[in-house]
């Protein structure tokens, strides 16, 4: 895939995760930077504020010989007033777990039966000491792209080792590496590596992006821009990737374990198109840009350059295959087969 308050509109995109963002995202994002239609933010995420951030705090050393018990304890929540996290908290909810939901703005907090709820932002040290305080287990929602998010991601993950969280559920992307060619994928990559250095348990959900946003490449007139060539994405259903959220959170014997989360195929956006022409009635079609033509389009919107980058390394990700491979993962923890694009796509 933002602050403790994460998530983006499917126009916004992945995410990021592409993957997760913010409830309140503008209609931009991916479909709107990568499709064209407006500029917004890439995936699904919280988003925090950099008062008060050090980038540099050093991890806090787990407890030596510590063993992480099987059940979760107290499970903080991130980002469940965006459209991720609040799909999380709500399967929690429903398996009758104890948790607390973290947020920017309590008032905006989902009221579940059961769940406590404590005010921190990313990047809010002190806040953050208080709200994690007791809280055994954290699903840590990516925040939206920033140019300071790896900041964010590590100085928060300092404050939950201080406050004494056993181990650390991240939201992470597909193919996250230092030389991703999807630009935001080495932001999870810095972010796993800074996680695994503390010592704490932790599981990495490497989403691929998200299968909800596909239908919104398209623009106005019918067609969906970018340089994904003849690429194909395994995109994944946000509803997927919280079933396997909640089981994970519910069963720390996945401690250590980093699964990535595709759907049952891989499509190219020309199949995407077709698929969305069946289902709407109406005709869909593929136009594949260059590099160049992708970054000049875009860049009339006059987000800042990385943002731009990510735009359009989204595509080029498809392109290089790094977005094509498809896990088991999901049928292999939920017990149910993914949802795929034509059968998302019926649903209306």
């Amino acid at each position: 895939m933002s602050t403790l308050d994460p998530e983006v509109t499917p126009a916004d995109t992945p995410a990021e995760r592409l993957t997760d963002g913010s409830a309140g995202g503008s209609a931009g994002g991916l479909a709107g930077g990568l499709a064209g239609a407006s500029a917004g933010g890439l995936t699904e995420a919280l988003v925090g504020s950099a008062d008060g951030l050090d980038p540099e705090l050093s991890p806090v050393e787990a407890e030596a010989g510590a063993e992480l018990p099987s059940t979760s304890g107290l499970i903080a929540v991130t980002g469940s007033t965006g459209q991720l996290g609040s799909r999380i908290a709500r399967r929690l909810a429903e398996a009758g777990a104890a948790q607390r939901l973290v947020v920017r703005d309590p008032a905006r907090a989902p009221e579940l039966e059961g769940a406590q709820v404590a005010q921190a932002s990313y990047g809010d040290i002190a806040a953050l000491l208080n709200a994690l305080d007791g809280v055994q287990t954290l699903l840590m929602v990516s925040a939206s792209e920033s140019a300071d998010r790896v900041s964010l991601h590590k100085a928060t993950i300092d404050a939950a080792v201080a406050a004494g969280v056993r181990r650390i559920v991240y939201t992470s992307f597909v193919g996250a590496a230092p030389n991703a060619t999807f630009t935001f994928a080495r932001d999870h990559w810095h972010t796993e590596q800074h996680l695994r250095a503390t010592g704490v348990d932790f599981t990495f959900l490497r989403d691929n992006m998200y299968l909800d946003f596909v239908p919104g490449f398209a623009g106005e007139d019918g067609v969906i821009r970018g340089p994904a060539g003849d690429g194909r994405v395994a995109a994944v259903l946000r509803d997927d990737v919280a079933d396997v959220a909640a089981q994970v959170l519910l069963d720390a014997t996945h401690s250590g374990q980093t699964y990535d989360l595709t759907g049952p195929a891989a499509f190219t956006l020309a199949e995407a198109a077709a698929m969305m022409s069946e289902a709407w009635g109406r005709p869909i079609r593929y136009e594949a840009e260059t590099l160049d033509e992708a970054y000049r389009s875009r860049e009339s919107f006059g987000a800042p350059a990385w943002e731009v980058a990510g735009w359009v390394t989204s595509y080029a990700a498809i392109a290089s295959g790094e977005l094509s491979e498809v896990s088991s993962a999901v049928e292999d923890i939920t017990g149910h087969p993914p949802t795929g694009l034509a059968e998302y796509l019926a649903r209306g």
